[in-house]
């Protein structure tokens, strides 16, 4: 161990929490403003939630920090052998905070979070069963993500993050208007496609660390090629989805010409993944996807509302 790590440990910064947590990747967040630009103005309530899924948030990705420390995969995927992963956004790889330390983070942020989101349900005008019960559903899962239950570790990695995504924009919506709408649910699984599309980089980056350790996802279960045409069918997916929901009037005739920057953006993160062969370029280049997207659906309902 080097003197610098010595030197470094557990010294419990407020910025080594803040890269435990990850804030700032505020993706996940961005959700929020699809929600306002499509329902009614409820400003408590959707304070309430939006604090709320930041916590839980950062008490799911606390907890990945540790069992990713716990199994030895962080080490090798931030290692020293890899010049494009930054040690210290892991700080139980760089030393700066101990095990201990990352838990109580953790366990604190999670309660944290149960009770904004319960202040949140306490606060809505609405309580549909389906938006509490998926709060419920999704809150749970997050912190069991690969913590306990380990379901990242189980094959539930790239479902999770779309089933998180779409729970952000659908639970706080129904929150608030009490209904189900088929155009939000469409705005809801493109939101969720965001995290898992610069998320399938990250685990192709992170293959021989997660095969190391049985981490299943699909970069680690299948070939190279395989992985790529995975990658290339939720791309292709992303836009049908698009397309469909135009065609069939769930969303109005003019959605899928809306988006097409971020169809772009996704063509182009795929070219520079796998024909250019710069996957955290690519990576990279899915937040610059998902924000743009955010942007358009959010101007989609503000059209929609002046009509």
């Amino acid at each position: 161990m080097s003197a610098e790590i010595v030197e470094n440990r557990a010294t419990g910064s407020v910025r080594d929490y803040l890269r435990l947590g990850k804030f700032d990747v505020y993706d996940y967040y961005l959700g929020i403003l699809i929600v306002a630009s499509a329902a009614p103005a409820e400003p408590v309530t959707l304070l309430l939630f939006l604090l709320g899924e930041v916590a839980v948030i950062v008490a799911g990705v606390a907890f990945d920090d540790v069992t990713g420390y716990r199994d030895g995969s962080d080490l090798v995927n931030y290692g020293p052998d890899d010049r494009l992963r930054k040690k210290l956004r892991k700080p139980l790889v760089a030393g700066t905070l101990t095990e201990s330390q990352a838990l109580r983070f953790a366990w604190g942020a999670a309660a944290l979070g149960a009770a904004l989101w319960t202040a949140a349900v306490l606060t809505a005008p609405h309580r549909p069963m389906w938006s509490v019960v998926l709060l419920v559903v999704v809150f749970a899962a997050a912190l069991q993500y690969s913590y306990g239950l380990k379901l990242s570790y189980r094959g539930f990695q790239e479902a999770f993050l779309v089933v998180l995504g779409m729970t952000l924009v659908l639970a706080p919506h129904g929150l608030i208007t009490g209904e189900f709408s088929g155009f939000v649910l469409v705005q809801a699984v493109l939101f969720g496609m965001g995290p898992l599309m610069f998320g399938v980089y990250s685990n192709t980056n992170d293959v021989d660390g997660d095969r190391a350790v049985g981490r299943p996802t699909v970069a680690a279960l299948t070939t190279e090629r395989g992985n790529a045409r995975f990658i290339g069918a939720l791309s292709v997916g992303e836009f049908l989805l698009v397309a469909l929901a135009s065609l069939t009037g769930v969303a109005p005739w003019w959605f899928a010409l809306l988006v097409l920057p971020a169809t772009a953006l996704r063509a182009r993160q795929y070219h520079l993944g796998f024909v250019v062969g710069d996957i955290m370029r690519a990576r990279k280049l899915g937040f610059t996807a998902h924000r743009t997207c955010v942007a358009l659906l959010v101007l989609a309902n503000v059209l929609v509302a002046i009509g």
